[in-house]
């Protein structure tokens, strides 16, 4: 995904937003998914408009535009949805350093994979606490957040069993 499908689509969803509206969802729902700062938001707000994928639909006070998406970024959102393939994710730190775990001492990788399962239920209790918190509604942004959110506490939950089953396979002292 890049940020500028990120733009769009929350676009194609909301029908106009503000910079600092996108910016306020994009921390809200997307930042663990594809983060973004302000500068680069503000940077692809500036390229789309050029490019045509979407348009200025306010101004107000203090220069603060709202955007709209143009007929263009929806079929390039269209063809970016279900024509390109998604890259998949190839690069995985974690599963990196688990393999040379042989290079430290038992008790370091058991300590290393620990420190993993305790990161991850705390970013658990994190996902649970924004479920809980959020007023989901009908509309397309509650529905299908709310299944990127599950995605998430499952992809963590099977980290986490994985690490804290992979550190009691390392005998301590050994």
């Amino acid at each position: 995904m890049s940020l500028r499908h990120g733009v769009l689509g929350l676009l194609a969803e909301l029908e106009h937003a503000s910079g600092y509206d996108l910016m306020k969802i994009f921390d809200v729902s997307l930042a663990g998914v594809w983060p973004a700062t302000q500068s680069q938001l503000y940077t692809e707000l500036g390229k789309l408009t050029a490019d045509g994928l979407i348009e200025v639909a306010a101004e107000g006070a203090r220069g603060k535009k709202e955007y709209r998406i143009t007929a263009a970024g929806r079929e390039e959102l269209r063809h970016w949805l279900v024509e390109v393939p998604p890259r998949r994710p190839v690069r995985d730190e974690t599963l990196l350093r688990m393999f040379f775990l042989g290079q430290v001492e038992p008790d370091q990788a058991r300590h290393y994979l620990l420190r993993g399962v305790d990161y991850l239920n705390e970013q658990l209790e994190k996902l649970e606490a924004d479920e809980r918190n959020i007023n989901w509604g009908d509309d397309n942004l509650s529905r299908y957040g709310h299944m990127v959110m599950e995605y998430g506490k499952r992809y963590m939950t099977l980290r986490r069993d994985w690490q804290a089953e992979t550190a009691d396979r390392i005998a301590p002292g050994e």
